[in-house]
């Protein structure tokens, strides 16, 4: 049995992220800002936009809990695996 490769995020990749979210956070919030609309219309797509970054958020969440909850499974299914070879003799004579 092989295990799964667990490759880390690295910090680059993590500071990349982190600034292409704030800087298109930044300049969605800008664009709205500056329009020529009325305020209710600004209003209405400031309201869009922040729902739109919490439901990113949420959904970001509930793959990562979904990849986590695999992952546990799996190594409960081989830890079992394992024991079940460990504990079989193929040498053992059974008598009926």
């Amino acid at each position: 049995m092989t295990t799964p490769v667990h490759r880390a995020t690295t910090a680059a990749f993590y500071v990349q992220s982190i600034l292409a979210f704030g800087l298109s956070l930044a300049a969605v919030t800008i664009g709205v800002a500056y329009m020529p609309i009325g305020p209710w219309e600004r209003g209405f797509l400031a309201l869009g936009l922040l729902f739109l970054v919490s439901s990113t958020f949420t959904l970001a969440k509930c793959v990562r809990d979904r990849q986590e909850i695999q992952a546990v499974t799996t190594r409960v299914d081989q830890a079992r695996m394992e024991k079940l070879i460990t504990e079989h003799d193929p040498f053992e004579v059974k008598n009926l």
